[in-house]
């Protein structure tokens, strides 16, 4: 059952036809609720509310695959528009992107250019930027694009997908660039080629990884609504003694807002991932088919507010 209900929120986020209509009418609905706004200046009040619950944010113009070297730069240009924005209003605030909405599938130079000028922007406002993981075919390109930026900017971390087979060895080869890396199980659909097929063995693949980032220094971010990760996460700092300012947890924004609070008030680091855009849909569909539980979490969101 859990398979049937991730393929079919997969197919439906794929749906052109339902992309369009949201973005038709569907933004003043999902401001506030699954999305910051229909763009990040919409969003800055619920991005300074947030942050005066005492939870940290990370933001994310939505939108991916990119076919276009003028979108591209529309996109490099909103992002450095963002980070400027999230300096000048004092906001506790990161950003994420994907490298595919900067050029990733258009030409290589180009998304290095793109890419460069954020960071070079980040750097000026030390606003840390996460390069979002995406699906397989991109997932090399992607680490090493996060290798070439690393080698030269602080503020810039990547992702790592719990469900591949080749996380593993990738952790180990970021190990010397001592990384900032968000730790996720994974959203995209992949073959048992490239990914474990069972949700149990993702679970204590997650936990591996956890513990291997955590004890080899990284800054780790613990992204998931699963009490079952989090409280492991909690035990295993407590067994080797890592101090809470080496890791976070990060939840989506309008779902498990109790538990966000509740961390905050532990302790811990609590970082909420507000996405922003015209482009919801497709990201909301993607989030209800990742976990069953997290379709309960948002619509519980959507209509307590």
């Amino acid at each position: 059952m859990e398979a049937i209900t991730r393929d079919f929120f997969l197919y439906l986020s794929k749906n052109s036809l339902l992309n369009k209509i949201a973005q038709n009418r569907g933004g003043s609905f999902a401001a506030g609720k699954l999305i910051g706004g229909v763009d990040f200046k919409s969003s800055v009040r619920f991005i300074r509310d947030l942050n005066n619950q005492g939870l940290s944010v990370t933001v994310d113009h939505l939108g991916e695959f990119v076919d276009s070297v003028e979108v591209a730069n529309e996109r490099t240009e909103e992002c450095i528009s963002t980070i400027e924005m999230i300096s000048k209003e004092g906001l506790d605030s990161q950003v994420s992107l994907k490298m595919t909405s900067l050029g990733l599938d258009i030409d290589h130079d180009l998304v290095v250019k793109n890419m460069t000028r954020i960071l070079d922007t980040a750097e000026k406002h030390k606003i840390m930027v996460t390069i979002d993981m995406e699906d397989v075919p991109r997932c090399q390109a992607t680490i090493d694009l996060f290798k070439k930026f690393k080698e030269k900017y602080s503020c810039v971390s990547t992702v790592l997908q719990a469900y591949l087979y080749r996380t593993e060895k990738d952790l180990e080869d970021l190990g010397k660039y001592q990384p900032f890396l968000r730790m996720v199980k994974g959203a995209y659909k992949e073959s048992p080629e490239h990914a474990f097929p069972e949700k149990t063995d993702v679970d204590e693949n997650y936990k591996k990884l956890i513990e291997q980032s955590l004890l080899n220094g990284n800054y780790t971010a613990i992204a998931s609504h699963d009490d079952q990760i989090i409280e492991y996460t909690k035990e295993l700092a407590k067994k080797h003694n890592i101090p809470n300012d080496r890791f976070e947890f990060q939840m989506l924004y309008g779902m498990r807002n109790k538990t966000q609070l509740e961390l905050a008030k532990q302790g811990y680091k609590m970082r909420v991932y507000v996405p922003y855009g015209m482009d919801w849909y497709g990201y909301f569909m993607r989030r209800l088919a990742e976990r069953p539980a997290n379709i309960a979490f948002a619509f519980k969101g959507i209509f307590k507010k």
